[in-house]
């Protein structure tokens, strides 16, 4: 499960989609490390002519290696770099956890949100920011506690850190990792969680309200295709959601109440249609500065290199 697991399903609608058209080979289990770059520039040398590199701590090596093979093409994902033979490319995956924490904010009986981070890097903490405004567009009362593992994999680390938010008052649970330990100690627990990446719901079948996943297939397939009609290019940063279709949030659980369900659905329709943006304002971090004026919303790069908490996160980003 989680997000490497999502991006090999990807993988594989592509193949499904494009027969002998293509074919397809992966890395798994590559450290973010001077590593990665070893493993990228073997694909590359191998003349595979399409490298996705699918985690944050990529781009660097990425574009490195990139430099050195101007023939092949190469996107990376997460991050906020490209070239002329390079795209970046992202889910707007921030849309998911507003429409979670509609759910957590309505249903919630303390008032008190969990969130176990990865790392403080822009892409996690817009999640976290998403997930608290959500909550508080439907309870202003709503605070989010957050306790980072610095790591994307430890179900040791994600458990330890579900106790705690449980024990400081959370009884709901979002993480932005990759097990599905959070899931399983709110089951647990007798508290609520949301999956993360992928459906976990089978790993806490009364705690899982709903999971914010991807669908990396319809990018996969559309980018191969350019490629094969000569029309793919460089330079680009691409950000797809659920209007595309590449974000897409698992089932309800019936014990979301139908008048929650409805605002639920309603709310991921105005996404879709474009009339709701995650990050609206006027907007507070939780200084109480008035970061996004009324009737704005958030500027792209500013979305892309958010490094501030929403009203409503306690504490402050680790260094």
């Amino acid at each position: 499960g989680g997000w490497t697991y999502q991006h090999d399903l990807g993988r594989k609608a592509l193949e499904k989609e494009m027969g002998a058209a293509v074919k397809t080979v992966f890395v798994e289990n590559v450290p973010e490390t001077a590593d990665a770059e070893r493993v990228i520039r073997q694909l590359a040398a191998a003349k595979n002519e399409l490298i996705f590199t699918t985690s944050f701590g990529y781009m660097d090596p990425t574009q490195k290696v990139a430099k050195l093979f101007p023939k092949a093409r190469f996107e990376h994902a997460t991050g906020y770099e490209s070239g002329p033979n390079s795209v970046n490319y992202d889910a707007r995956f921030h849309e998911g956890p507003h429409l979670l924490r509609v759910a957590a904010g309505s249903m919630t009986r303390t008032d008190t949100l969990g969130f176990i981070g990865s790392f403080p890097i822009p892409e996690v903490i817009r999640n976290l920011d998403a997930y608290t405004l959500g909550a508080r567009s439907v309870n202003p009362k709503i605070k989010t506690k957050v306790i980072w593992v610095d790591t994307w994999y430890d179900p040791g680390k994600e458990r330890q850190a579900a106790e705690t938010l449980i024990a400081q008052g959370a009884d709901m649970l979002c993480q932005n990792t990759d097990s599905p330990a959070a899931v399983q100690v709110a089951e647990e627990k007798g508290v609520h969680a949301f999956g993360w990446d992928s459906d976990m719901s089978r790993f806490g079948p009364h705690a899982h309200l709903t999971a914010n996943t991807q669908n990396w297939g319809v990018y996969y397939i559309d980018e191969v295709k350019k490629v094969l009609a000569g029309t793919w290019t460089g330079n680009r940063q691409v950000r797809w959601g659920i209007k595309e279709g590449l974000v897409v949030l698992s089932p309800l659980n019936p014990a979301v109440p139908a008048p929650v369900a409805k605002v639920f659905e309603a709310r991921k329709q105005a996404i879709v249609d474009g009339t709701l943006h995650p990050f609206a304002g006027p907007l507070k971090d939780n200084s109480g500065k008035l970061r996004i004026d009324p009737g704005k919303t958030m500027p792209s790069d500013e979305l892309l290199s958010i490094n501030w908490y929403v009203e409503g996160v306690e504490g402050s980003i680790p260094k």
